[in-house]
C-alpha cells in the first residue's frame, strides 16, 4: 500500500490550496515564476484480482496514450536552487486499452423443476481523470535536474454490467519520481525533456449487488503505475 515517509496522504487537494498560496503568496523578490504546457506519452499499467465467492481471477492491463497538461512554479525559491510546482492534467485516459468484456451462463432450477439458462455480457473499464501533482525539483547540474512529489487522481469505472452491478470512483494518492534536462529558448522561455515514474494506492472496490447464487459482493483489488516521457515548454516571468 502506497505510504510515504510513513504518512498516509489523504487529502492532497487541501494541499494543492496550500502550493497555489506558496507560489503566489510569496514574495516576487524570493521566486521566479514560470507557467507551461507539457505534452508526453504515458504508458498506464494496472495489474488486479477479481473476487467472486470462492474464486478469484487475475488480470493485467495496459494503455500507452498521449496526455497534456498545464503547469505553474516558483522555481529558485528563497535562493535554494529549488523549484516548487503545480502540474494539472485536464483530460482523461483510460486504463485499458480496450474494453474488457466477458459472457457468464448461469442455470438454474425454477418452482416447477424446469431448468433455465441465462447469458450475461460484462464489460469492464476504468479510466483517470482530474489529475493533479505537487512537486520539487532540484538542479544537480547544469541543466540536469531531479524530481519527486505527491499525486492525486479520480478512478471513475464505467462498466457496463448485466447483473445490474456498479463498482462507483475512487479517488487515488501516490508519489512521483523523475530526472529532466532543461535548456533555455531565449531569455524568458525554456523547453525540457521528462523521464517519470507514478506509483499509486492500492484500489479494492466492492460491486453493489451480488451474483446470483453468491452471497458475498465481488471485490477487485488492483495495482496501478504509469511511467512516462514528457515534453515541456515554460515561459518566464
Amino acid at each position: 500500500m502506497y505510504n510515504l515517509l510513513g504518512v498516509k496522504m489523504r487529502n492532497i487537494k487541501a494541499l494543492t490550496l496550500a502550493m497555489l498560496v506558496t507560489l503566489f503568496g510569496t514574495s516576487l523578490a524570493l521566486a521566479d515564476y514560470v507557467m507551461g504546457v507539457s505534452g508526453a506519452i504515458a504508458k498506464i499499467e494496472a495489474s488486479g484480482t477479481e473476487t467472486e465467492g470462492g474464486e478469484k481471477t487475475s488480470a493485467d492491463v495496459t494503455n500507452t496514450t498521449p496526455i497534456a497538461s498545464i503547469f505553474a512554479e516558483a522555481s529558485d525559491v528563497m535562493g535554494t536552487g529549488i523549484t516548487v510546482g503545480l502540474d494539472y492534467i485536464p483530460f482523461s485516459a483510460d486504463v485499458s486499452s480496450s474494453v474488457k468484456q466477458r459472457k457468464d451462463t448461469e442455470t438454474s432450477v425454477t418452482s416447477t423443476t424446469t431448468e433455465t439458462t441465462t447469458a450475461r455480457t460484462q464489460k469492464a473499464q476504468a479510466e483517470l481523470s482530474q489529475h493533479i501533482t505537487l512537486y520539487a525539483a532540484y538542479d544537480i547540474a547544469d541543466g540536469l535536474y531531479v524530481k519527486a512529489g505527491v499525486v492525486q487522481v479520480d478512478l471513475d469505472t464505467t462498466e457496463s454490467l448485466d447483473t445490474g452491478s456498479k463498482y462507483g470512483n475512487e479517488t487515488l494518492n501516490g508519489y512521483i519520481i523523475g530526472v529532466g534536462i532543461q535548456s533555455d529558448v531565449g531569455s524568458n522561455s525554456f523547453a525540457r525533456l521528462e523521464a517519470s515514474y507514478t506509483d499509486y494506492e492500492d484500489v479494492s472496490l466492492t460491486s453493489s449487488v451480488a451474483r446470483s447464487g453468491v452471497t458475498t459482493n465481488n471485490k477487485i483489488e488492483a495495482d496501478l503505475d504509469v511511467t512516462q516521457l514528457k515534453a515541456s515548454f515554460g515561459y518566464k516571468f
